[in-house]
């Protein structure tokens, strides 16, 4: 199969933690036999710096003519004064909205043997597998009017949380057809006693749910569900939620299972799927070959299954997670006190070892 992904390895971490996510994705692509094919474009602060624009027409156009978009991360201090137009992250929202990625897909595992690196006790997060289903092109992140208005005396800010029935049906769609593949738990996520959003968010999934009979379908309000994801995390198989939810929940998901760095993300529904590691820009580690590749190396096995449709391939590179976790390698966010950390290529290394040598089994 033709591979054909645009990279954006972006600001702070993310060209580091990208490198190794392409280098396993290219181990993976000479063992199953496909043809890889990367086309390296600005984003974010870079492309800020570079063109005075986040998101310049090359960047975008590659991204519109690749199949998928392996993105690292975007953002600096250094731009937290421009306007908004100007910021690395309005180049991302608007990739994400002219890509049609309305479906953000973040799974939070636990591994076995990080169990003692969660925060929580081992006995309450062991078992936890969760897949975070956020709606990615609604609510406050998009809604209009928005505004800071300093002509009254006193300084005005507002936003405007706005989502559509369509909009909901489409990505209860999506949550039920993957909780159906999963353990046919469905938890929706919202705040219906006070916003209206949500009333019309629980009123739309309700109706969705009567096509999914299988899956078991469950309301709760946002504050509850994040003090019962501290409290009971392997309860949980999928939640559905709005935008702003789904960002705060799988943040804290990622805090449940011991680092950020972990967490993965696919966001689909359009013609191209763009794929992320949760974590941000990092600005205070980058360059010092520290930051954990896992979530990048993780986005690649998601673009493999969900673009690609090659399960087998995904399953590799999981593989190799799960086994260079197991033999103990750890990068510093992962590490305890007394555990040896490995660097960013380190870890990369081993994944790509395991992918190779299993051409070797073959």
């Amino acid at each position: 199969m033709q591979l054909d992904v645009t990279s954006l390895p972006g600001d702070g971490i993310g060209p580091e933690v990208t490198s190794q996510a392409i280098r396993v994705l290219d181990g993976v692509a000479a063992r199953f036999g496909h043809e890889l094919s990367i086309d390296e474009k600005e984003i974010g602060g870079a492309a800020l710096k570079q063109f005075g624009n986040p998101l310049p027409d090359s960047t975008l156009q590659a991204c519109l003519r690749s199949k998928a978009v392996l993105l690292g991360a975007v953002g600096s201090p250094e731009f937290d004064r421009n306007s908004r137009n100007l910021r690395p992250e309005t180049g991302l929202l608007r990739l994400r909205r002219e890509l049609g990625a309305f479906a953000n897909l973040r799974p939070a595992v636990l591994y076995e043997s990080l169990a003692n690196r969660s925060p929580l006790r081992e006995e309450v997060v062991r078992g936890t597998d969760i897949l975070i289903v956020r709606e990615l092109l609604g609510g406050l992140y998009f809604g209009e009017p928005r505004s800071i208005n300093e002509s009254t005396g006193a300084t005005v800010a507002t936003n405007t949380m706005t989502y559509t029935e369509p909009e909901i049906e489409r990505i209860a769609r999506i949550g039920f057809q993957l909780a159906r593949t999963r353990r046919r738990q469905l938890l929706s996520v919202d705040k219906a006693n006070v916003l209206e959003c949500s009333r019309l968010w629980r009123e739309v999934v309700t109706r969705v749910g009567q096509h999914f009979p299988e899956v078991q379908l469950a309301h709760m309000y946002v504050d509850s569900a994040a003090m019962l994801l501290v409290l009971k995390p392997s309860s949980f198989d999928v939640i559905l939620t709005e935008n702003m939810f789904g960002d705060i929940l799988s943040d804290q998901a990622g805090g449940v299972v011991g680092s950020l760095g972990l967490l993965a993300s696919a966001s689909v529904g359009g013609l191209v799927g763009l794929y992320e590691p949760v974590h941000g820009s990092a600005p205070d580690i980058a360059g010092q070959g520290v930051a954990n590749p896992l979530g990048a190396i993780l986005s690649v096995a998601m673009m493999l299954r969900h673009t690609f449709g090659l399960h087998k391939e995904a399953e590799c590179v999981e593989a190799g997670v799960v086994a260079a976790l197991k033999a103990g390698f750890r990068t510093r966010d992962l590490a305890g006190a007394s555990e040896r950390t490995v660097s960013t290529d380190e870890m990369g290394n081993q994944i790509l070892q395991f992918v190779s040598d299993g051409a070797a089994r073959d």
